[in-house]
């Protein structure tokens, strides 16, 4: 059967017939060193090594080029803003561009070797391919597909009218793919650049006929997969996110200088999501192969995971997600342990040999009907629980990892054990033959103390290492989303309050909180759910530890840090109190709280109830009050309501991953459903430092803080009806 792929430029699956009988040229557009790649980036890398995997096993020499841009910008926004991504890391950290993109150019390849990556066969810098990118730019400008403009030069869209073939869209309706202000010097604002004048100071820059700067972006991977792989060549793979402006930008510059084809064959891996979103540093879900291994995860389950999904659909990562591809990956790897160890090599019969080929076939045909590795990877665990000989088993699925790179061929010596212990199971052996079980026995829990499973059979003892899994057992259970968190909704309220705290590390200020919560619970049914929200310093153990001794307490622990709406939102499906409040770690209660605040919501036009009220005007500006007053909106320090009034209401919107504002649209989610919203200043709390707000620099508070802020405005912008009349009166 021959190699099947979706091309992109296409948009339909093709044969892959390449230029050469017997070769394949490959390019992968690689990482911009400027910090670590995070696991979308990875499952791209992931496509590209099964995609050569399987070339390879069709016979074809794969030429792989990956390139490295050490030049630092990412997008065309950077370039247009004069930042440089790996000059700004440079400085953060008192090194030189130099030296921070070899350390993470370093980093990289150690990730590819984790997740068993085959090496390209080269990986150009583009630092060092100036002169290469410089000779390009001349060239298009000389075809008149350029121009200069005070030391900058453009590529001209309206000169190649193929260009919005890749991405499916006419030029006549492309932008160009900037979020900032558009350059004035552009003759066209579709047009993008070549070589960027550099301003002054900056670091990274070199001479070229149109003076002092620096290549854009999409120039880098022409000019080096031109001097690698020729003029025209097989494969280029990316990320979807690649296809607009980058690899639209590569065709237009490529075909225009040589008035060849650039690429036979677009392949484009989808995006790998996490919890059900796109992967973004101020979303603090753009987790690195590090993250997963200090969470105690191989990076090869990671691996195992994006085998579960088709390349070019979407996969949504989620840490349950993960821990069940590790499970899936060990028993793997143990199956393959007990087989190599506990069978012996036997000659096939016919039968036997006409089995091997069909289940060769069936796994190949899957890899070449558009790399569909989850096919692959059903038909290597239908192997796994077949009634083949363990040995025909072994042949087959270290044929199959030829293509899955799991690195199951390297088990048998994964398992090798120390000399000590196999001298251990050979006299534990001899007890048993001799019937000395009970000093079998101890010498089994010896060798389980130090850290190997034992398995008998009839002859002999056995014994492997234990697993990641087996070693970081899991002493609570954690949870990847809300929705796996069962609600309790319409359960019997038991209890007059339910405290709901999230805590995400700042373990002094969970401890102050909490304790504070409990010194003033005296003469109230409560209860305190605290929601430990993928804390890393301590707080989930000291929570663990607190509530096994204090029976008001109960935890629920995540994977990871989920949003702030997504974390109380497991507050509130536990919740089993008549009034719900909800507290930030921040507050601490000085006094009686609880039974002024279920006094005011007796009143059934009351919805929220809490000491920090705000007022609006325009929907735009809030301001604090500082009299007991009907208000807009409750400040989430202390947010007060009816456990029965969630019905009505409703859960918060999870889109709110960041805390700022999201009191305000759930204050809102009361108001539109007629209640009242009440502000008493009076109330026994004090509010210290909120640090997850102060540790953040002033940028990053004004970006995720609009970002809350707009989602709200495009739900209320409209409800000037819903605010407090100026002239409500002042409660007693």
């Amino acid at each position: 059967m021959t190699f099947r792929i979706f091309n992109t430029i296409s948009n339909r699956v093709e044969e892959f017939v390449p230029h050469s009988s017997d070769e394949v040229t490959l390019y992968t557009c690689g990482p911009t060193v400027y910090r670590n790649a995070h696991i979308g980036n990875l499952r791209s890398y992931l496509m590209a090594d099964w995609i050569r995997r399987a070339l390879t096993h069709h016979g074809y020499k794969v030429r792989h080029v990956k390139n490295i841009t050490d030049v630092g910008h990412m997008r065309l926004e950077m370039l247009e803003q004069g930042e440089d991504k790996v000059v700004a890391a440079a400085i953060a950290e008192g090194k030189t561009p130099k030296e921070i993109s070899q350390e993470y150019t370093d980093l990289f390849f150690q990730d590819e070797r984790s997740l068993n990556i085959l090496p390209a066969e080269k990986f150009p810098r583009a630092t060092d391919h100036i002169p290469e990118m410089i000779t390009l730019t001349k060239r298009l400008m000389e075809q008149s597909h350029a121009y200069e403009v005070q030391g900058n030069v453009y590529f001209s869209v309206s000169s190649f009218p193929q260009y919005g073939q890749l991405s499916g869209n006419p030029a006549t309706k492309l932008q160009d793919g900037s979020r900032v202000k558009v350059d004035p010097l552009k003759q066209d604002p579709r047009d993008f650049t070549l070589w960027k004048s550099a301003e002054p100071g900056r670091l990274l820059k070199w001479d070229s006929p149109w003076g002092a700067g620096f290549p854009g972006w999409h120039i880098e991977c022409s000019a080096m997969s031109m001097k690698y792989l020729g003029l025209s060549i097989d494969i280029h793979t990316g990320g979807v996110d690649n296809i607009f402006p980058h690899h639209e930008g590569e065709i237009a510059q490529s075909q225009g200088a040589t008035g060849l084809q650039f690429v036979r064959y677009w392949i484009h891996g989808q995006h790998l999501l996490a919890d059900g979103i796109k992967m973004a540093k101020s979303s603090a879900n753009d987790y690195t192969l590090s993250d997963l291994e200090q969470r105690g995860f191989d990076p090869l389950a990671f691996r195992y995971l994006c085998l579960t999904t088709q390349f070019n659909a979407r996969l949504n990562f989620t840490f349950s997600g993960l821990r069940a591809a590790q499970r899936g990956l060990t028993r793997l790897r143990n199956r393959i342990w007990d087989w190599s160890v506990n069978s012996t090599q036997t000659p096939l019969s016919s039968q036997l040999e006409e089995e091997v080929t069909r289940r060769e076939k069936q796994f190949w045909s899957r890899v070449d009907d558009n790399l569909d590795m989850p096919g692959a990877l059903a038909e290597l665990w239908s192997v796994a629980h077949s009634d083949l000989p363990s040995q025909t088993k072994l042949h087959l699925l270290r044929v199959f990892d030829d293509s899955l790179g799991l690195g199951l061929s390297e088990v048998p010596q994964q398992y090798l054990l120390p000399k000590t212990i196999e001298l251990s199971l050979k006299r534990r052996g001899e007890l048993r033959r001799n019937a000395s079980f009970k000093d079998a026995d101890i010498l089994r829990d010896r060798l389980k103390s130090q850290g190997f499973v034992i398995h008998d059979n009839k002859t002999k003892t056995y014994a492997r290492p234990v697993s990641a899994l087996e070693v970081h057992p899991q002493t609570w259970r954690e949870y990847s989303s809300s929705r796996e968190v069962p609600s309790l909704l319409l359960n019997k309220s038991e209890l007059d309050i339910s405290i709901v705290i999230v805590a995400c590390n700042y373990l002094e200020d969970v401890q102050r909180c909490i304790r504070s919560v409990l010194r003033w619970s005296s003469g109230h049914a409560l209860e305190v759910v605290a929601v430990d929200n993928g804390s890393s310093d301590g707080t989930s153990q000291w929570l663990e530890d607190t509530a096994s001794s204090e029976p008001l307490l109960r935890v629920l622990h995540t994977d990871h840090v989920l949003g702030d709406a997504a974390a109380k939102n497991i507050g509130l499906r536990q919740s089993l109190g008549n009034t719900i409040v909800m507290l930030d770690t921040c507050a601490e209660v000085t006094g009686d709280l609880y039974g002024p605040l279920i006094r005011a919501l007796r009143d059934g036009q009351v919805g929220v109830v809490g000491p920090f009220g705000l007022r609006t005007s325009d929907l735009r500006h809030f301001e604090e009050v500082p009299v007991s007053c009907e208000v807009d909106a409750i400040q989430a320090y202390c947010f007060a309501f009816r456990r029965a009034d969630l019905p009505l209401v409703g859960w918060m919107p999870e889109s709110f991953r960041f805390y700022r504002n999201l009191d305000i649209q759930y204050s809102f989610q009361f108001k539109a459903n007629g209640f009242r919203i009440l502000a008493n200043p009076k109330l026994p709390i004090h509010r210290h430092e909120h640090r997850v707000w102060s540790a953040l620099a002033d940028k990053e508070r004004e970006k995720l803080s609009g970002e809350n802020f707009r989602r709200f405005l495009k739900q209320w912008n409209h409800r000037t009806d819903l605010l407090v009349e100026p002239s409500s009166a002042q409660l007693p």
